[in-house]
């Protein structure tokens, strides 16, 4: 890329650098690699690093003027700029480290278009900000297929990691022992917001997990544009909207799933 005009679309600005990442993620699998503590059982890799590295040098080539935020590297580029680019080059790193596959690479314009790569799959979720597809790209010619999501599958990514800031009111892995929980759905842990797209998908009925104000995260602005692109209902586990002083994030194929989910997390065990 020689200059900001190899790119006409933001949403293609995204999918090229997501598939940067993950082209990164996947010939690294495997391999012995340097691990960088981060603190309470956290850690980066160094496929981490250097994913971050190729999505971030997709994004300035493209879009020079932008602001940067990467989960390893931080806040790079002019701190006023009009536009910034949040980026997870890794989510799930800790599956990625003991050989687990169910990774993703995030990529989103704040309040805008966002990627979300399945390096393994060779699936690119991705979104305009309005319209949400997925493009297979081990195909000879790619074509992108609309997201549509659907409660039909009954699975629910609940995302059991701490802290939990709401307990002892919620705890994600309450959830799970409620009977109305048990009845109704079937849950699911994959550890990567890889779930969130799936959500998205239809090959999840919902997402939760716990925590603060998600909207504007690396980990999650990505997963949350694809899923509200698609037509998913998306809050806090509170049920108010995503923004400043949230709590969590609910993003559930439908209504019904929504208001299902929302009722047994108010609810006491």
């Amino acid at each position: 890329m020689s200059n900001s005009s190899t790119y006409s679309d933001d949403v293609e600005v995204a999918t090229a650098a997501a598939r940067a990442g993950a082209d990164v993620v996947r010939a690294l699998y495997g391999r012995r690699l340097d691990r960088f503590d981060k603190g309470a059982g956290d850690f980066a890799t160094a496929a981490d690093v250097a994913a971050e590295k190729a999505i971030l040098d997709v994004i300035r080539a493209a879009r020079p003027e932008d602001s940067l935020l990467g989960e390893e590297g931080g806040q790079q580029g002019a701190v006023d700029a009009a536009r910034q680019w949040l980026v997870d080059p890794l989510c799930g790193t800790l599956n990625y480290a003991v050989g687990s596959m169910l990774v993703a690479v995030n990529v989103a314009l704040r309040d805008g278009a966002a990627a979300v790569a399945d390096p393994f799959s060779g699936e690119v979720f991705r979104t305009d900000g309005s319209t949400a597809w997925v493009r297979h790209e081990e195909v000879d010619t790619p074509v992108d297929t609309p997201l549509s999501p659907t409660s039909a599958t009954r699975l629910v990514d609940v995302n059991l990691d701490p802290p939990f800031p709401s307990a002892p009111g919620f705890r994600a892995v309450d959830l799970l022992a409620r009977p109305g929980f048990v009845a109704g759905f079937r849950p699911r842990v994959v550890s990567t917001t890889l779930a969130l797209a799936w959500v998205a998908a239809g090959r999840r009925a919902a997402y939760v997990t716990d925590g603060g104000d998600l909207s504007q995260s690396v980990h999650f602005a990505a997963g949350i544009a694809l899923c509200r692109a698609a037509g998913c209902v998306v809050t806090g586990v509170d049920g108010a909207p995503l923004g400043a002083g949230g709590r969590g994030l609910v993003a559930a194929a439908d209504a019904g799933t929504h208001e299902q989910l929302l009722s047994m997390i108010g609810a006491r065990p």
